[in-house]
């Protein structure tokens, strides 16, 4: 399924991710030249319609078209184009593309995880100088790196991006988690599909990685960023009939829940209403994969509230990414750990 080249197609840059299903055959993995040899591994479309990457990358490679060297090789690896042909996260029958890469919990044996694991090895015969998966997301938040280490060059790294910073390990078989194997790895979440800013944060990004000549050393103090640990992941049963306020459902959202995104919640803050069916209709995991549902929410007359003082991230209204995903991700100040 891999498709593996050494150069960029011409024209390819002037194609939307919509249509790159009509010029790649499938997941594509672009070796591009640059005057340091150590690549920079750049992942995009691991789920179709988040679009942000591929257009940061785009604009960031349009600067270098004429003979103009990179300052550093990239390895681009272009991931669900026939997801994105449909602007879905994935295609019915389809595992997500950012939960099979090695070390994932789902179908270790499915083509797309065995995929992953080829761009791995061959990634690591190349000894990239650092890894970044570029994304949106589908509720308000701002932009944010993530980390699965907390060693300093993860964190320098992440800090390129902005101070805010989420370290998790949860959800396993996450191409920043496959990629920390081999060098330093962020995820970034550069915000809703479609705005401009997240476009432009990204390529700058893009831009600045690709001129470090190499990773800071000096240690990361709680000064210097506001970093967060996601603690819980919040999902809701196949079962539920799920509607946001005023609609009806088995639970029902409050109308602005993306609101609360990046905000320290207090106990008590309420969440929606759950009709007949009690906290059954809700998983709420830590780390370890333990429930911990009755740790974080509670159900009092039908409200459903929030059993202690958390901050939530991914919170989306989008019904379609909750089933397929998670409701959001549960998470606590992480400063005092550095």
């Amino acid at each position: 399924m891999l498709h593996e080249i050494e150069y960029l197609p011409e024209g390819l840059l002037q194609v939307q991710a919509e249509h790159l299903s009509e010029w790649l055959q499938g997941p594509t993995l672009i070796h591009l030249p640059g005057q340091r040899p150590a690549p920079l591994f750049v992942s995009v479309l691991m789920h179709g319609n988040e679009t942000v990457g591929w257009e940061a990358v785009r604009r960031l490679l349009a600067r270098y078209e004429g003979g103009r060297a990179l300052p550093r090789a990239i390895s681009l690896f272009i991931g669900n184009v026939k997801a994105a042909a449909f602007r879905v996260r994935r295609l019915p029958g389809q595992p997500d593309f950012n939960r099979v890469w090695p070390g994932g919990e789902e179908d270790q044996l499915s083509p797309e995880a065995g995929m992953m694991a080829r761009v791995v090895e061959i990634m690591r015969e190349r000894e990239p100088f650092a890894s970044i998966d570029v994304h949106n997301n589908t509720g308000l938040n701002p932009h944010y790196a993530c980390v699965n280490r907390l060693d300093t060059p993860f964190l320098h790294l992440a800090l390129l991006f902005g101070r805010t910073v989420v370290y998790f390990l949860r959800p396993r078989g996450v191409q920043s988690m496959a990629f920390a194997e081999l060098c330093p790895a962020v995820t970034l979440e550069c915000g809703k599909v479609g705005q401009a800013h997240g476009v432009e944060h990204a390529e700058q990004y893009l831009e600045a990685s690709l001129h470090l000549a190499e990773h800071p050393q000096h240690p990361v103090t709680h000064q210097d960023i506001d970093l967060f640990h996601t603690v819980a992941r919040v999902t809701v049963s196949p079962q539920a009939d799920i509607g946001f306020a005023p609609a009806a459902g088995d639970i029902v959202f409050e109308p602005d829940l993306d609101r609360l995104n990046f905000q320290e919640l207090l106990p008590g803050t309420p969440l929606g209403r759950i009709n007949g069916s009690g906290l059954s209709l809700l998983d709420v995991r830590d780390e370890q994969g333990r429930d911990v549902l009755q740790n974080y929410l509670a159900l009092r007359d039908g409200r459903l509230f929030l059993q202690r003082t958390v901050m939530p991230s991914m919170l989306t209204k989008d019904i379609e990414v909750i089933r397929q995903d998670c409701l959001c991700y549960l998470m606590e100040r992480y400063g005092s750990h550095l």
